[in-house]
């Protein structure tokens, strides 16, 4: 299920583990617009007509390559992309960037991060680190929206041992039908997402200051919730319009940009129903290229922030 509208665009995991109708590319990922790993924390700023958006690094997760990554790709086809967009081909660099929303006088989260490290090993962690050092104090976070449920956006709502709530002050809004799905009964969740769903039904059922929204909706000044399913069953992106600006928060609508924007065919393991994962991702791409929307990807490193341009079968992300 997905639908933006026009009106949308121009007004408005279980574990670590857990770029369009042209003859050839027109595009090339360069060494000055690949995809950056920084060593510490880190943040960039970026305006959308009244409202300041701001990228926060949380690290990186240095995944093994593995044949069962990528359904309809090798690890070599994997490692050629890899180089052929700035990046290592020894590894596969995974980086998380929580946005940071300041609109009508009160700051919005998107996503939440990896928990000061739960997930994503060692190098992860660092998004409350890059919070301080962009000026930004947790206790002035009123509201805080979910793409999903995934172990890397939601754990830094929450204590490791204790499950207490990292902004407890905050309204957390949740998709519907993306907490309907992780409450289900886990023995109807497939195994390698069980932990994950004792972790989501061990906490959002039980704190007062969730808000669940079903389908398009406002859930802050500015900021629209829009249903991009694929990557798990109740995946959202969130549109952010002010002064005629238009800007997309696709979340995990693709992963890594030099995989699988250039290849959107590419279906990766975290996405819960990849045919409906690569439909939705071109679909989101094209509308945003029609309305020269601005675009984010949680899983794009720094800069995260840019915009995408048709390329041969895909498309080629520019950054801001």
């Amino acid at each position: 299920m997905f639908h933006v509208s026009r009106r949308d665009l121009v007004v408005g995991a279980a574990g670590a583990f857990a770029a369009f109708g042209l003859d050839k590319p027109l595009a090339f990922i360069g060494a000055a617009q690949a995809q950056t790993v920084p060593a510490g924390p880190a943040f960039k700023k970026y305006q959308v007509g009244d409202i300041e958006v701001i990228s926060l690094y949380d690290g990186v997760w240095e995944k093994p390559h593995d044949e069962n990554f990528i359904k309809g790709a090798s690890v070599d086809d994997t490692k050629a992309a890899l180089k052929a967009g700035g990046l290592p081909d020894a590894f596969v660099s995974v980086p998380f960037t929580v946005l940071a929303v300041k609109t009508a006088g009160r700051v919005v989260l998107i996503d939440s991060g990896t928990g000061s490290g739960q997930i994503g090993g060692p190098k992860a962690g660092l998004f409350l680190q890059s919070m301080a050092a962009a000026g930004l104090d947790p206790k002035d976070v009123k509201t805080v929206v979910m793409s999903h449920f995934h172990f890397d956006h939601i754990l830094g709502l929450m204590a490791k041992d204790t499950n207490a709530q990292m902004f407890p002050d905050a309204e957390i809004v949740v998709p519907a039908a993306e907490l309907k799905w992780w409450t289900q009964p886990v023995e109807s969740i497939p195994a390698p997402r069980q932990a994950n769903a004792k972790r989501v039904q061990a906490t959002f059922p039980t704190w007062k200051n969730v808000k669940v929204v079903d389908g398009e909706a406002d859930v802050a000044p500015g900021i629209r919730q829009i249903p991009t399913h694929g990557h798990t069953q109740g995946h959202s992106s969130h549109v952010i319009s002010s002064g005629g600006k238009v800007f997309i928060a696709t979340g995990d609508v693709t992963n890594i940009y030099a995989l699988f924007a250039k290849h959107p065919d590419w279906q990766a393991a975290f996405d819960h129903v990849p045919d409906l994962a690569v439909e939705t991702r071109r679909k989101l791409f094209d509308r945003a290229i029609a309305e020269k929307a601005t675009v984010a990807g949680y899983h794009w490193g720094l800069p995260n922030v840019g915009t995408l341009a048709k390329d041969g079968n895909g498309y080629a992300f520019v950054a801001a």
